[in-house]
């Protein structure tokens, strides 16, 4: 399913984004997502301060959305949101290749994430996202989300862990 082909405004304009709905288990989902955890795992090498927890049903069509971005047909980065509850969504596993960043597709990948929850009639989006990846956070606090408790599994690891969160 294509969700977007256009191009980011201030990239250059030969530049094709594309945002795709993709199955959790598909070989370019795994790819993108097996690099995020190499990433995670090397800012985070603490026991405990890594939360790797995406099922193919959290994102199966109703419940959420794994999406992959592509630039010039290349995979480049990926993100999900699944529902917590009827009025709650969450943003997971997102991740954008070092060569892609800096360049608007984190965000257009967060707004694409938003309009699927809203589709699906969720009220509010929460996170989490390491203390360390200072970018991340900007790019949250730039979308909209602000600091929220820990909740749920973060709970385990308050020494790493930033929770957020936005009204939709």
């Amino acid at each position: 399913m294509l969700l977007a082909v256009d191009p980011i405004p201030h990239m250059n304009s030969e530049r094709v984004i594309k945002l795709v709905r993709t199955e959790l288990t598909n070989p370019v989902s795994r790819a993108l997502i097996d690099a995020l955890n190499y990433e995670l795992s090397g800012l985070y090498p603490e026991p405990g301060a890594t939360h790797f927890n995406l099922k193919p049903e959290d994102v199966a069509q109703g419940q959420g959305i794994f999406l992959v971005v592509y630039r010039d047909e290349i995979p480049v980065g990926c993100g999900a949101m699944r529902k917590l509850d009827a009025t709650t969504g969450e943003l997971k596993r997102m991740y954008m290749a070092p060569i892609a960043r800096g360049n608007g597709l984190g965000r257009s990948l967060v707004m694409a994430l938003e309009t699927e929850a809203r589709a699906l009639g969720l009220q509010r989006l929460v996170l989490e996202t390491g203390i360390r990846q200072t970018a991340a956070i900007a790019l949250y606090r730039a979308a909209g989300f602000v600091p929220i408790p820990l909740y749920g599994e973060y709970l385990l690891s308050p020494e790493t862990s930033v929770c957020m969160g936005k009204e939709l």
